[in-house]
């Protein structure tokens, strides 16, 4: 601030994160890093192969199979769902600066003249494409 100037923030909060992430992507992601294919074959069991169905009163619905979504609570989610977003910092590098906490974001930026806002603007429409792009 001491250099003159403002600094514009813009806070998201991504809706339903945790129950968005596709299993299938987050397996491919970590393949993609290396992982010993045990830990991964571990994680996809710990994901995959589960069923779900709604009861209401007395009637309940059809099972349908459970194709995305961590399970909350669990030591694993945080660290999965980290791994599944890692790469949006590097998505919005157009000059405004990322700050995340589990499924919040901050976009910021120092704007000292129109060009900054733009920047600031572009990341934003990143972010926005980014979410498009990983399904979230």
């Amino acid at each position: 601030m001491e250099q003159g100037g403002q600094i514009d923030v813009v806070y998201t909060v991504l809706e339903k994160a945790f129950d968005k992430i596709p299993h299938k992507r987050l397996i491919s992601k970590l393949y993609s890093y290396g992982l010993h294919k045990d830990i991964i074959e571990w994680l996809q069991a710990f994901l995959t192969d589960k069923k779900q169905r709604v009861r209401i009163y007395d009637a309940f619905s059809y099972w349908a199979a459970v194709v995305s979504g961590i399970p909350q609570g669990s030591v694993l989610c945080p660290i999965l769902f980290i791994i599944y977003i890692n790469d949006l910092v590097e998505y919005c590098s157009a000059g405004s600066d990322i700050f995340l906490f589990a499924d919040d974001a901050k976009i910021y930026s120092h704007i000292k003249e129109k060009e900054d806002s733009k920047l600031l603007q572009q990341d934003v429409d990143k972010f926005k494409e980014w979410l498009n792009v990983k399904k979230m």
